[in-house]
């Protein structure tokens, strides 16, 4: 398209999305007009199932054929041309700009979400079946036709987030995200933690979707375009970045004027970054995470802690790098504060807990101040503060997910939810004990969990060659003080039973897959990671 406002759709660029999509109505389908029978839920799963590794073939399938093309391989689609909104640099042919862009970044976090989705579904067929084996009070509790496709409308948004490239798709991507998580909390009825869980998500999701909006109509008002790349050509164009004099678009506004350009600027950039803050829980915006968390089936707190922060996080990397790199020098101290108090607070709140959830929703706090620490020196090393930042998420997408399927298996035992049930778990049920001592040595960066001690020396080197000492020393102190609480749990699963206990784990065959999965594609990082890391960059 070069001049008129017909846009011609690349379905190829889409194909993932859309594939989960017209799953996602299947699914409603079947669950409205399939009779009720015996093994309902479970065809429910594989269907979904299937449509999720049929989208993970597609980003497989397009990541060879961006590897193989000439010039990377990028599709693009939803383009709007130079002529409309938006006059090109003088001297200079602009390039369209486009609303979805298939490329490297965008189909590695596809695929970690559609990887990601693979093992929750497998959770949630685990989760279902065990509601519905109840009691007859219990039976139905959680609706398996809903539960899927809430979860594939989630799952989809995911997918369409990474390649989002104008405010608008951004926002409502980030929506489409999290609408349905609230649903699928509290679709464990007649459960008063699952209802309370869903309220605070909902104040939270709602109150963080009002702060980005307002600032992306602040960048929008200050840009006059909704495109990541104009924003940045605009905010280049009118001199309104760090260090540089100010300057207007028309070239003849006053001093005074652009200086509130400014300013309106840097509230903008504040507001937006806070908004998705609120997603990925980080300080001053984590305070929801631990009773969500808890209250949500623990399928669901899988969603939260991997696909939704791996969402956040690609948005909120979009925002910064593509729409606001000149304006570096401005948001990556505050980066940089609020990655060292987010890895302190999930830390220091993590060793408090005496629930296994809830261990782990403040240790996926600490986390994210991990993974937003590269971003800090994006100003110095942009390529290498992006690529240390995407290859911790994906290392800790995989460790993270081992974890949370052996606690669905140890939940179902009574007082399941305590860390005291975990006690001797190696000695009674060792696949699922060795499994999640790896996890947990993974999580805490130790041999022999080389995956997730690389991801931290990869993290630890882009900082410290970006030049923030003190931001790896404090990194140093809390991988220090994460060691404690890993260390402690993991001893748990090795200590003698209690007297007389000798429960053992039922392993289902969908959660044991789960497991099974995340745990070979953690080893092979541990083993492979160089492949991890050419792949980030």
């Amino acid at each position: 398209m070069t001049g008129g406002v017909i846009q011609s759709i690349d379905y190829a660029a889409v194909a993932a999305p859309l594939v989960l999509a017209l799953v996602a109505g299947l699914v409603l389908l079947l669950d409205a007009f399939l009779p009720a029978r015996p093994g309902g839920a479970r065809m429910l799963g594989l269907v979904t199932l299937g449509g999720l590794v049929a989208a993970l073939a597609v980003v497989a399938v397009q990541a060879v054929v961006a590897v193989q093309a000439a010039g990377g391989g990028t599709r693009r689609t939803f383009c709007v041309p130079a002529s409309l909104g938006g006059a090109p640099a003088q001297g200079q042919a602009a390039p369209a700009s486009c609303s979805f862009v298939a490329d490297r970044f965008s189909l590695l976090i596809a695929a970690v979400v559609l990887a990601a989705g693979v093992v929750v579904v497998l959770l949630s067929m685990t989760e279902i079946a065990a509601e519905r084996g109840g009691g007859p009070a219990e039976r139905g509790r959680i609706p398996a036709g809903e539960w899927y496709f809430l979860l594939l409308a989630t799952l989809t948004g995911a997918v369409l987030l990474p390649a989002s490239r104008d405010l608008i798709m951004l926002v409502v991507s980030l929506e489409l995200v999290s609408l349905p998580v609230f649903a699928l909390t509290a679709l464990k009825r007649h459960d008063g933690r699952a209802a309370e869980a869903a309220l605070k998500l909902f104040l939270v999701s709602v109150v963080s979707t009002a702060v980005t909006l307002f600032g992306v109509s602040l960048l929008y008002g200050v840009t006059g375009s909704v495109h990541l790349d104009r924003i940045d050509a605009a905010l280049r164009a009118t001199g309104d970045t760090a260090g540089s004099p100010a300057g207007d678009m028309s070239g003849n506004l006053s001093g005074s004027m652009a200086g509130d350009m400014v300013q309106v600027t840097a509230v903008a950039i504040v507001l937006v970054a806070a908004g998705f803050a609120f997603k990925i829980a980080a300080v001053p915006f984590h305070f929801w995470a631990a009773d969500v968390y808890r209250g949500a089936p623990v399928p669901i707190a899988a969603l939260l802690s991997v696909v939704s922060k791996a969402s956040g996080f690609a948005g909120l990397i979009l925002l910064l790098t593509s729409a606001l790199p000149g304006r570096a020098t401005l948001w990556a101290p505050g980066v940089a504060v609020v990655a060292a108090l987010t890895m302190t607070a999930g830390n220091v709140l993590a060793m408090r807990q005496r629930a296994a959830v809830r261990l782990l929703a403040w240790s996926s706090v600490a986390q994210s101040g991990y993974i937003l620490a590269p971003l800090a020196v994006y100003a110095v090393a942009p390529r290498a503060a992006v690529g240390a930042s995407v290859a911790y998420l994906v290392f800790y997408a995989a460790m993270n997910l081992i974890a949370f399927a052996v606690v669905l298996l140890v939940a179902r035992l009574p007082e399941g939810q305590d860390l005291e049930a975990y006690r001797g778990l190696a000695l009674r049920s060792p696949a699922a004990g060795l499994s999640l001592a790896f996890a947990l040595v993974c999580l805490a960066g130790l041999p022999p969990g080389l995956a997730g001690l690389f991801a931290k020396i990869v993290v630890f080197r882009a900082v410290v060659d970006g030049g923030l000492g003190w931001l790896a020393l404090v990194m140093a102190a809390n991988t220090v003080a994460g060691l404690y609480y890993y260390i402690a749990w993991t001893a748990r699963l090795f200590a003698p039973p209690a007297a007389g206990e000798s429960r053992t784990v039922a392993t289902r065959t969908a959660a044991g897959v789960a497991v099974a999965v995340a745990l070979a594609v953690t080893v092979v990082f541990s083993v492979a990671l160089q492949v991890v890391l050419s792949v980030t960059g």
